[in-house]
């Protein structure tokens, strides 16, 4: 028979794993007698976890959630897992950097050496948005706020400030279906009942309202997949995914140094020192800058509004290097 100890751990590993455990077949994977398991489950009710039992002919136990947190029991993998992701969250825009640290020391003071020295090894940097273009965090209870209605699936009441002004508008109601984070911020994607269409709001902008709305039938998010309409959205499409303005250009380089910082763009080999381009962009001015970033012989190959666009450019251009403003 395995020490308490070892015993104790491995009852708790059962227990995460799967939400009903007949007392029986506890014991028989334990190698104990089903007194042993009523002894085991109250040493563990004694160090926090809320361990339930159900009766029956197959009756036994099941880890509910309790009021406070017990002890956590993570496999190699899981704890590695956690320690990675705890040094990533600065970078995810929620506010909860000091909280991360203090829980990655946490899990590191108990793991055992061979997975501190894993953790250690694994060398992330969360790089932060520069000064020049601040993104403000999003607190934890915001973040939880606006996932518990989204779980909920209640309607949400808040106050949201626009780009312009810190000031808040008249108050909105919108259904919340997903909070997605992007780019070092957080958005919750939604449809506005007073505008009656489908947005995504940045989550550092809202500030609920209490209390919370009725309770809705979930709508069918356009396209089905929550990706690839916020994607669409930023890139001013409807939602689909697609540039609104997609051209197709023939740059003087090889298609191998244009595919390193192509992004989504199509990159086709043509020859040596040639290739063909095809992306896409939210504008035109703004597709012809994407293509003029590559320090390259350019040939457009359509269509005419990207040719116009690059006339566009160049007279902006021209203007900047004589000094004087368009």
């Amino acid at each position: 028979m395995p020490k308490t100890s070892a015993r104790l751990l491995s009852l708790l590993s059962l227990l995460q794993v799967r939400r009903d455990w007949p007392g029986a077949l506890l014991a028989e994977r334990l190698g104990v007698s089903p007194r042993t398991v009523r002894r085991d489950v109250d040493r563990l009710r004694e160090l926090g976890y809320p361990i339930a039992a159900f009766k029956g002919p197959d009756g036994g136990y099941r880890l509910d959630a309790g009021s406070r947190l017990p002890p956590l029991l993570f496999d190699d993998g899981q704890a590695v897992a956690l320690a990675v992701a705890l040094r990533t969250a600065a970078a995810t825009g929620a506010g909860i950097r000091e909280d991360a640290a203090r829980a990655l020391a946490t899990v590191r003071q108990v793991m055992p050496a061979r997975l501190r020295h894993r953790v250690d090894a694994v060398r992330v940097t969360a790089v932060e948005p520069s000064a020049a273009g601040p993104r403000p965090s999003v607190g934890g209870a915001l973040l939880m706020t606006l996932s518990a209605a989204v779980h909920a699936r209640e309607v949400l009441r808040f106050d949201y400030a626009s780009a312009e002004s810190a000031a808040a508008g008249p108050p909105r109601r919108a259904e919340p279906h997903h909070l997605v984070s992007r780019g070092g911020r957080w958005y919750l994607v939604a449809f506005d009942l007073d505008r009656a269409d489908w947005r995504t709001f940045r989550a550092d902008r809202i500030t609920p309202r209490s209390p919370a709305g009725p309770r809705f039938a979930p709508r069918e998010l356009p396209g089905g997949d929550v990706a690839a309409f916020v994607n669409g959205r930023f890139r001013g499409a409807d939602g689909t995914g697609e540039w609104p303005c997609r051209g197709e250009v023939i740059l003087d380089l090889p298609a191998a140094t244009v595919s390193r910082h192509a992004h989504d763009a199509v990159v086709e080999e043509l020859g040596p020192g040639r290739c063909r381009l095809l992306l896409g962009s939210w504008s035109w001015p703004a597709l012809a800058a994407a293509v003029g970033r590559f320090d390259a012989g350019i040939e457009v190959v359509g269509p005419p509004e990207l040719r116009e666009a690059f006339a566009l450019l160049a007279r902006r251009y021209a203007r900047a290097a004589a000094g004087a403003a368009e």
